[in-house]
């Protein structure tokens, strides 16, 4: 880890990020930042990540450390790095260096922690050697961080209300991921002709972003099986009639996300069925940023993808009914089975480890309808939340070919219809929209959408 001395911005803005905080609590809190979980042997681990509400308040990722935050205070916990260790990973900062740069009250060695910890409160990480860790320091049992307890959830619903509006710094991380993200996705759409398989397209997207000195916010979704949501297989050929889905985002250096998706042709040229589909979602994806602004239900965003979603595939004739007939019966669900989008932050789906905490609005629960039971997000826009943005259109098997949905959908999909629509496996068009008190910016705006644009960016190297 490279510490930059004379950061202003950085303890400026820690500093105001736990004076807020004590403005909503009145007790001590203690985050722990995890540690490197190993992937076969104690050595050779899976890279660090830093828990986010860590990295909120301590603004670097350090591993295994804590920081105890009290009336506005904040001290941190950290071991200096063996003398040993500089052979294998060269001079690390000192504490003392690193409390400096974050703004810390005090620093001191992680044995000290136990007595400063009586009655605080904290959010449990993902690693269970620390989640361990933090049981025995604390001297009580730990909830998951989905469902917190007593002053736990106090210090949760504390830390949601702080992170759903960026900060100037947070946007300033934000906009940096976003434009990264952008750039990946233009190389690989130019890297598509030249691509024997999904590999060799998500090999050049990523090179971008590891060129920046970024990661991957998530694994990389680079795909012709586009119905498949989250497919994490690259070794598909790409051949002349497919349509590449890439989900692909950049994080930065201290974990803030960006989050997009386009699809686009292999050979460079939607087919017209393709391109119906595509106009389809890219109808929805357009006028559902169009509508955010502060003051809005999120959820009103979501049904009003489905309406032109519906609309679309009525049109198209493979939905017949009322559109909002069809969406109330969750009709377009059949297809667009997923929520609009989400928050994006620290997290890709930001604070998604709090479950429906962050995500929902209090006395808010999810719905248990086929077409709203996959909503992240339901709440009122506010100025400074940035959120996502994706519309998609999928022909899953499993879905398509369910007996029960096909018995209850049968007066209302022609499925006849649907069969010419065979070369469109999965669309989904997605970008990070910021609020703000004007109604929003798009972060991701620079990458195009509309499909003669994508065709030309795809055939830049043929």
């Amino acid at each position: 880890m490279k510490i930059t001395q004379g950061d202003d911005l950085l303890t400026n803005t820690l500093h105001q990020r736990r004076q807020k905080l004590a403005r909503l609590i009145s007790f001590p809190v203690i985050l722990w930042s995890g540690r490197s979980v190993p992937r076969n042997y104690p050595a050779l681990t899976y890279p660090f990540r830093a828990s986010s509400h860590f990295l909120y308040f301590a603004g670097l990722p350090l591993e295994n450390a804590a920081i105890r935050l009290e009336s506005g205070k904040l001290e941190l916990f950290l071991d200096d790095a063996p003398a040993s260790s500089t052979l294998w990973h060269g001079e690390m900062p000192k504490r003392a260096e690193i409390a400096e740069l974050i703004g810390a009250d005090g620093a001191f060695p992680m044995a000290e922690l136990k007595a400063r910890s009586i009655n605080a409160a904290t959010i449990a990480v993902q690693d269970s050697w620390t989640q361990l860790q933090q049981s025995q320091i604390l001297d009580r049992p730990l909830a998951p961080p989905n469902s917190p307890t007593g002053i736990d959830l106090e210090l949760t619903q504390a830390i949601v209300s702080l992170r759903l509006s960026h900060d100037a710094a947070s946007l300033a991380e934000l906009r940096q991921a976003a434009a990264v993200t952008v750039e990946a996705h233009k190389a690989g759409m130019a890297a598509t002709r030249n691509a024997q398989i999904e590999a060799g397209v998500r090999a050049a997207m990523e090179s971008i972003i590891i060129s920046k000195n970024m990661t991957y916010a998530y694994p990389s979704i680079v795909t012709v099986h586009g119905e498949v949501l989250h497919s994490e297989h690259y070794h598909n050929s790409l051949q002349t009639g497919d349509l590449l889905l890439a989900d692909v985002g950049a994080e930065t250096s201290t974990g803030w996300a960006a989050d997009v998706t386009r699809t686009w042709p292999v050979s460079g040229k939607f087919s017209p069925t393709q391109r119906a589909i595509y106009d389809v979602v890219l109808a929805a994806h357009d006028a559902c940023i169009d509508y955010i602004s502060p003051g809005v239900e999120y959820q009103d965003i979501h049904l009003l993808a489905a309406r032109i979603m519906a609309e679309g595939l009525v049109d198209l004739g493979i939905l017949r009914g009322n559109v909002e007939d069809l969406v109330e019966m969750d009709a377009h669900a059949l297809f667009f089975v997923h929520g609009i989008g989400h928050l994006i932050g620290l997290d890709v789906h930001d604070m998604e480890d709090l479950g429906d905490l962050a995500g929902y609005q209090e006395g808010r629960t999810r719905s248990s309808r086929f077409g709203l039971g996959f909503l992240r997000l339901n709440r009122v826009l506010r100025p400074g939340m940035l959120v996502s943005i994706e519309p998609g259109f999928y022909q899953v098997p499993a879905i398509l070919n369910n007996p029960e949905n096909r018995a209850k959908y049968e007066d209302f999909v022609k499925w006849e219809e649907l069969e010419k629509f065979a070369d469109v496996r999965g669309i989904r068009i997605e970008d990070d929209i910021l609020v703000i008190d004007e109604g929003r910016e798009v972060l991701t705006g620079k990458l195009p959408t509309k499909a003669p644009e994508i065709e030309e960016l795809v055939a830049v190297n043929t």
